[in-house]
């Protein structure tokens, strides 16, 4: 597990305003569109996300109250137990409505174990519950469908994400796809429709 105290650069004992000012001084010098290099700014990318869920989780004393209890805990060191703890405080997390916990869970998920379809799409459904992820929450379906191919559900998740963004042409393909392997799903058959 990361260690948030360490990215954000303060102690445990930090106030809530420590955290905002050290998040936002950080973020300022270290955002990935700071960088011209596609190494750089990948490796800063990766950075900034592992900051911004820094930030959400030592922000919110209920999260970070959990954060500092698993602290105490053994850690799980095996790549799949990692990603399968923090998947399904993911799902829990999207189920609570908290979307920007589930999506910070589900990207830990994903990290540890990003050949699974399950993981990915579940990913794509936090991620397309806030407009300005779309594009990545369809990268995720996409991946989903590409691990899982024969998954209907994840062909639907997809044609109603293109639909929703006014895609009709790809959202057609999407849905005509998921009806080769389910050629009654209702759902499906509702966006072909919609498609037209």
């Amino acid at each position: 597990m990361a260690d948030y105290y360490k990215i954000l650069g303060i102690d445990k004992s930090a106030a809530p305003d420590a955290v905002k000012k050290a998040y936002l001084k950080l973020a300022r010098e270290r955002h990935p569109d700071r960088f011209t290099d596609p190494a750089e700014r990948e490796q800063a990318d990766r950075f900034f996300k592992d900051l911004t869920a820094a930030f959400n989780t030592l922000q919110n004393p209920a999260t970070r109250r959990e954060y500092d209890e698993s602290l105490t805990q053994p850690q799980r060191t095996a790549p799949e137990d990692v990603a399968a703890d923090a998947y399904a405080r993911g799902l829990q997390a999207y189920q609570q409505k908290s979307y920007h916990d589930a999506v910070d869970l589900l990207r830990a998920a994903v990290h540890h174990v990003p050949g699974k379809a399950e993981y990915q799409a579940a990913l794509g459904r936090a991620l397309a519950r806030n407009p300005n992820w779309v594009r990545d929450a369809i990268a995720c379906v996409e991946k989903a469908i590409q691990l899982s191919p024969r998954h209907v559900e994840y062909h639907a998740e997809l044609a109603g994400m293109y639909l929703a963004q006014g895609l009709k042409l790809r959202a057609r393909r999407a849905a005509e796809a998921g009806l080769k392997l389910a050629p009654q799903d209702p759902r499906l058959l509702k966006f072909l429709q919609q498609s037209e």
